[in-house]
């Protein structure tokens, strides 16, 4: 299906408007706290591993949410999937905001998780189903919103947290409100899937060793990508509004490389060839900020510079997964959520041990290695990637050469072909 010049990606219902500016403010919140984290240590009087606990509370709820969101959206609709996510995330962002101890926000950040994982679940499959243009238009608009909030995250994060590191947190819960209403008041119901899913089928996919390889490599790569999202601002010696400054910066190369970057490697290069060489340069990353900790600019560099393999790897990665997964996509993608965000969830914790007992160079010398080893068993499955590559190119010249940055945006297109 392709895109013709008369039918704008950005003329769209009110509903869908609705939930992009949802999908916005979700993806703002990968990077809002980091400009905060140092204030948080000195003003809660917390350790620096006290303080990455936000991210393992966080992404492990996340996670093991990943595994019944499934289940809850096919019986109650996607709406009101959506609407509990979003409802989840306005009450324990503001109540992470109120808090007055750095364990009553980690024990919040914990809840918004929960909602976080069932709104990511639904919001483009909703998108897809009630946007005009197509399946391809429905894609431009996701990417946009998603690279729109990835970038402008860190920046908002900074700008509040200058004023108090309340702030971000209070600022997230007030714009997701909003969405909440306008999803409420613009979106029509959607009716519960024909089919419903089990509990089981997620970590029963794990017997498919194409599955579970893929999903592996995605926790180690999450290992060392929250090692360094996580704990690289302690060292930078930045104001909450610098911090903001430097990741906003990060996050904008993250979107582009995303969006325009790995497609265009893919196409070119295959799959398996230009992840293996996206993970060896973040273990460079890693290794470099590892070997320097203590100079600023190298780890300003560093920081702002991995933002392209970031962005890439995000996509390639998704990619590798739903390219070669033996069960159905929707299952594939809890899967597959549920073993790296754990990977990201432990890894900023571990990295305030080691770096508190051992030494700062200790966690991004860690994160180098696991990042290396992610793709060394990445060839174990690379004829699979290479065989599912021809698949992936047909599919993406059927859906107009619109790159897919989720693994969201590939079940959404199944689900709009069952339709059909």
């Amino acid at each position: 299906m392709t895109v013709t010049a008369e039918i704008s990606p950005f003329r769209q219902p009110k509903a869908v408007w609705a939930v992009a500016f949802a999908c916005v403010i979700s993806f703002m919140g990968i990077g809002l706290v980091d400009p905060i984290l140092p204030a948080l240590a000195t003003q809660l009087d917390a350790s620096h591993t006290q303080v990455e606990l936000l991210f393992t509370s966080y992404l492990v709820v996340t996670a093991v949410a990943m595994l019944v969101t499934g289940a809850v959206s096919s019986r109650i609709g996607a709406k009101r999937t959506l609407i509990a996510g979003l409802a989840l995330i306005v009450v324990f962002a503001a109540a992470a905001g109120a808090a007055d101890s750095i364990a009553g926000i980690v024990g919040f950040r914990a809840g918004w998780g929960l909602g976080n994982a069932l709104f990511i679940a639904t919001s483009l499959a909703v998108i897809v189903g009630s946007a005009s243009g197509g399946f391809a238009g429905a894609i431009v608009l996701y990417e946009t919103a998603l690279g729109v909030g990835i970038a402008t995250g860190p920046l908002l994060g900074g700008l509040l947290g200058d004023i108090s590191w309340r702030g971000p947190f209070l600022g997230v819960s007030v714009l997701m409100l909003i969405a909440l209403v306008a999803t409420v008041a613009f979106l029509p119901p959607t009716p519960a899937p024909e089919r419903r899913s089990s509990l089981r089928e997620p970590l029963a996919a794990l017997k498919h060793r194409s599955l579970r390889t893929t999903s592996v490599v995605g926790l180690l790569y999450n290992w060392g990508f929250f090692t360094l999202l996580g704990y690289a601002p302690f060292l930078m010696g930045l104001s909450a509004l610098q911090l903001g400054g430097v990741f906003f910066a990060w996050g904008v190369l993250v979107a582009i490389f995303a969006v325009f970057g790995a497609p265009w490697l893919e196409r070119h290069f295959g799959t398996a060839r230009t992840l293996t060489a996206c993970l060896v340069l973040v273990a460079v990353v890693l290794a470099l900020i590892g070997a320097f900790p203590g100079v600023r600019w190298v780890v300003i560099g560093a920081v702002i510079a991995s933002g392209a393999f970031v962005g890439l790897n995000n996509t390639l990665v998704t990619t590798a997964v739903m390219s070669i997964s033996p069960v159905p996509r929707p299952v594939a993608s809890a899967t597959y959520g549920f073993v790296r965000f754990i990977g990201g969830g432990l890894a900023p914790f571990a990295a305030g041990l080691l770096a508190e007992h051992l030494s700062v160079h200790v966690p991004f010398l860690l994160g180098a290695v696991v990042v290396l080893a992610g793709a060394v068993l990445l060839q174990t499955v690379r004829g699979d990637l290479d065989g599912a590559g021809e698949t992936a190119d047909e599919a993406r010249e059927a859906a107009g050469e619109v790159p897919a940055l989720a693994e969201e945006a590939v079940i959404a297109r199944d689900a709009l072909a069952r339709e059909r």
